[in-house]
């Protein structure tokens, strides 16, 4: 079950998003993924109105939580884009080839303005192909194994994934965050191709596509939120 309501805060209203979950034992509170709403999970039996009196009475720690946000940046002309670590600006030229085109540190797009965003998002997912293919061929000479299918995704549970038969999927905001970050989710779902759980043989594997998973992983959890503020 997804219901929407909306709770007031100092004047401004909170979008609230209730999931119903047969695995919670208790009504509980937490961020979506890009911030935008506040999930609302509630056990099988419990009632709506447990959800909405647990928001009331959190309702400062939600506002807190929304007014620690950064603010979102949209794919558009002067916006400033992280791609794999290095700052790009985004500079829109209307009589430029149609396309994004590096010039240093710039991204110079083409065409008409209101198509600047859908030309940025695929430069992006391109970007992101690119970095994860490299990634994913030298990590498959260690491993011995390669993954049947590579696909990307705009996902807002997990960055990575790897299915039984062996396709990888990675969302392609991973391009927005440091090599490190793809390094360590890359690897991770490598190692998934050879070991299904998360044991210890699991993470040595992992470790050794990776080099260094603690600092991928910490950069995610500090950061990864921030991801879904872009576009």
């Amino acid at each position: 079950m997804t219901a929407l309501q909306r709770l007031q805060i100092d004047g401004v209203a909170a979008p609230l998003v209730f999931r119903r979950s047969a695995r919670a034992r208790r009504v509980s509170l937490r961020l979506d993924a890009d911030g935008g709403a506040v999930i609302v999970v509630l056990p099988r039996r419990a009632r709506l109105e447990d959800g909405i009196g647990l928001a009331r009475a959190h309702a400062g720690w939600i506002d807190a939580q929304l007014r620690a946000l950064p603010p979102r940046v949209p794919f558009a002309d002067g916006a400033v884009l992280p791609v794999l670590g290095r700052p790009r600006t985004v500079r829109h030229d209307p009589a430029a080839p149609r396309g994004v085109r590096e010039d240093g540190d710039v991204l110079r797009v083409g065409g008409p303005a209101e198509r600047v965003p859908a030309r940025l998002l695929v430069w992006m997912k391109r970007t992101a192909g690119a970095a994860i293919e490299e990634r994913i061929a030298v990590q498959a000479e260690r491993l011995g194994r390669r993954p049947v299918r590579i696909v990307l995704r705009d996902t807002r549970s997990r960055w990575g994934s790897c299915s039984a038969a062996g396709t990888l999927s990675f969302s392609w905001r991973l391009v927005l965050a440091p090599p490190v970050v793809l390094d360590y989710v890359v690897a991770h779902e490598m190692a998934h191709l050879a070991v299904r759980g998360h044991g210890p043989e699991f993470w040595r594997l992992a470790g050794d596509l990776a080099g260094d998973l603690a600092a991928g992983r910490a950069w995610l959890r500090r950061h990864g939120r921030e991801l879904f503020r872009y576009g």
